[in-house]
C-alpha cells in the first residue's frame, strides 16, 4: 500500500512539474515542424505527380482536337492510332465514340463509369495484361455528338505514391518516437539542473542556512539562477546574523543603564524622607538613562526601517551640496571648541536622487564620530567631489583610527572598540551610515587616513551614485 502510494504522488508530481509541460510543448512543436514538412514533401511529390499528369492529359486531349478540327473525324482517328503506335510504354488511353455509342477507335473498349465530381474527369479501374490497373480519363464532347476520352495509365504513379506514404507514415512514426524521446530527455535534464537549487531551499527550510547552490561554472541560466539564490541566502544569513547580535548586544549594553536607573532610584527610596534634592537628583538620573535606552531602541528601529526599504519611496532629486555644508555648520562649533581645524572641500552642484534627510543624519554620525576620537589640536578634512557615475564624500580625521580587525566588524550593530567604550554613544552610528548607503545603491569604505603614522587616524568614504 505504501508503495502505491508513493508511486501515485510521484505520478502526480511529474504531471504537475513545469518541467513535463516544457517537454510537451517542445515535442508539440517538434511534431508540428514534422507535420508541415511531411505537409510540404506531400505536396511536391505526390500532388505534383497528380497536376503533371492532368496537363499531360488536358494538353493531348488539346492536340486531339485541333487535329478534328483540321481533318475531321479521319484525321482525328488517325491521329489516335499513330500515338498508340507510338507510345512504347502502353501507358495512353484513348476511346472515340459517335453519337450512339459506337467505338471507332482506341484502345478502351468502354467508357468509364459516371458519378466523378467533375464531369469531364473520371478514374476507372482497368484490366491490363490480366492484371487490374488505375487510370485516369478526360472526356471531350464534340460538336458532332461524339465523344473523346484522353487518359493515362496511372498504376505507376499509384504505386509510387504509397509507397511515398508508407514512407511519410513512417517519418511520423519515428518523429513521434524521437519527440517523446527529446521531450523526456529534457525533462530529466530541467530536473537534474533545477534539483540543486531545491535541495538548498528545502535545506534552508528545514532551518539550515549554510547550504548554497553549486554553480557549474557555465554562465547559463540555471548558473546566474544559483548565483541569484547565494546572494539572497547570504543576505538572510547576514540579516539573521545581525538580529542575533542585535539581541546580544542590547541584553549587554542596555543592561547597565537600567541597572543604574533602578540603582539610583532604590538609593533614593531608601535615603532621607526629608532629602528632596537627592531624591530629584535620583530621578533626573533615571530619567536620562531610561531616555539613553530609548534613543538606542530608536536608533534599532531606525536601521531597521532603513535596512527594509521603506524610505526608498520618499526618494526625490536634491542637491548634496547645502546637506554637506548644513553638517558641518553643525559640527563646526563643536570642532572649533575643541581647538580642532576643520577643512572642507565641497564641490557644487552635486545632484543625485535619495532620502535628504538620511543622507544629513548619515554625514551627521560621520562628522560626529571624527569630532569624538579627533584630539584636541587635531583636524579634520572633509571632501565632497563628483566622479564619473557617483559622488563621493570623504571625511578624515587625526584619532586613533582602527585596526584591520575592527575595520571589518565596524557598522556591525553595537560594535565598539575597546579604547570607544569610556566614550558616549551605543555603537550604531556606523550601522546606520552604512545602511543609509546600501539603500541608496552606495557603499562606505573604511581606511587608514594616515597610514604608517601614529596616530593613523580614519577615513570614511561615502560612494553614492550620482
Amino acid at each position: 500500500m505504501g508503495s502505491g502510494t508513493l508511486s501515485g504522488s510521484g505520478v502526480i508530481h511529474v504531471l504537475r512539474s513545469a518541467g513535463l509541460r516544457f517537454a510537451l510543448l517542445f515535442a508539440a512543436l517538434f511534431l508540428l515542424a514534422g507535420l508541415a514538412f511531411s505537409a510540404v514533401l506531400w505536396w511536391g511529390t505526390a500532388g505534383a505527380l497528380d497536376r503533371q499528369t492532368a496537363a499531360a492529359i488536358r494538353a493531348d486531349a488539346t492536340a486531339l482536337m485541333e487535329r478534328w478540327h483540321d481533318g475531321g473525324r479521319p484525321a482525328l482517328i488517325e491521329a489516335i492510332e499513330t500515338r498508340l503506335a507510338a507510345d512504347v510504354e502502353d501507358q495512353t488511353l484513348y476511346l472515340l465514340l459517335d453519337r450512339d455509342g459506337t467505338r471507332l477507335a482506341g484502345n478502351l473498349e468502354t467508357p468509364p463509369a459516371g458519378g466523378a465530381p467533375d464531369p469531364a474527369w473520371s478514374s476507372a479501374t482497368l484490366e491490363r495484361d490480366g492484371e487490374p490497373s488505375e487510370a485516369r480519363l478526360f472526356r471531350v464532347d464534340l460538336p458532332n455528338g461524339s465523344q473523346l476520352f484522353v487518359g493515362r495509365d496511372v498504376a505507376e504513379k499509384q504505386r509510387l505514391r504509397a509507397l511515398l506514404t508508407d514512407a511519410l507514415a513512417l517519418s511520423a512514426a519515428a518523429a513521434a518516437f524521437f519527440a517523446g524521446l527529446g521531450a523526456w530527455v529534457l525533462r530529466r535534464a530541467l530536473s537534474q539542473r533545477l534539483a540543486p537549487a531545491t535541495q538548498t531551499a528545502a535545506a534552508i527550510a528545514s532551518g539550515d542556512l549554510s547550504p548554497r547552490v553549486p554553480l557549474t561554472g557555465q554562465g547559463d541560466e540555471f548558473d546566474r539562477l544559483g548565483e541569484t539564490m547565494n546572494t539572497m541566502l547570504d543576505r538572510i544569513a547576514t540579516l539573521m546574523e545581525g538580529v542575533r547580535g542585535v539581541s546580544d548586544a542590547i541584553a549587554h549594553d542596555l543592561r547597565t543603564p537600567i541597572a543604574r536607573a533602578r540603582a539610583k532610584l532604590e538609593e533614593a527610596l531608601s535615603g532621607s524622607p526629608g532629602d528632596a534634592a537627592a531624591l530629584r537628583s535620583a530621578i533626573e538620573q533615571g530619567i536620562a538613562d531610561l531616555d539613553g535606552v530609548t534613543r538606542v531602541f530608536q536608533a534599532v528601529l531606525r536601521i531597521a526601517e532603513v535596512e527594509a526599504g521603506a524610505r526608498r519611496a520618499a526618494f526625490a532629486t536634491f542637491d548634496l551640496t547645502p546637506v554637506l555644508e548644513d553638517a558641518v555648520d553643525l559640527y563646526a562649533p563643536s570642532a572649533e571648541a575643541r581647538q580642532i581645524a576643520f577643512e572642507t572641500e565641497i564641490a557644487l552642484g552635486l545632484m543625485m536622487r535619495g532620502d535628504r534627510d538620511l543622507l544629513l543624519q548619515a554625514v551627521a554620525n560621520l562628522l560626529d564620530n571624527a569630532v569624538k576620537f579627533t584630539p584636541e589640536g587635531g583636524s579634520i578634512r572633509l571632501v565632497a567631489r563628483r566622479g564619473a557615475r557617483a559622488i563621493w564624500v570623504d571625511i578624515a580625521d587625526a584619532g586613533p583610527g582602527l585596526s584591520d580587525a575592527d575595520r571589518i566588524r565596524a557598522g556591525t550593530r553595537f560594535f565598539r572598540t575597546d579604547s570607544a567604550r569610556t566614550t558616549p554613544g551605543s555603537g550604531l552610528g556606523l550601522s546606520l551610515v552604512r545602511a543609509v548607503a546600501v539603500l541608496h545603491r552606495g557603499e562606505l569604505h573604511l581606511a587608514d587616513a594616515r597610514p604608517g603614522e601614529t596616530p593613523r587616524g580614519l577615513r570614511a568614504t561615502l560612494r553614492l551614485p550620482a
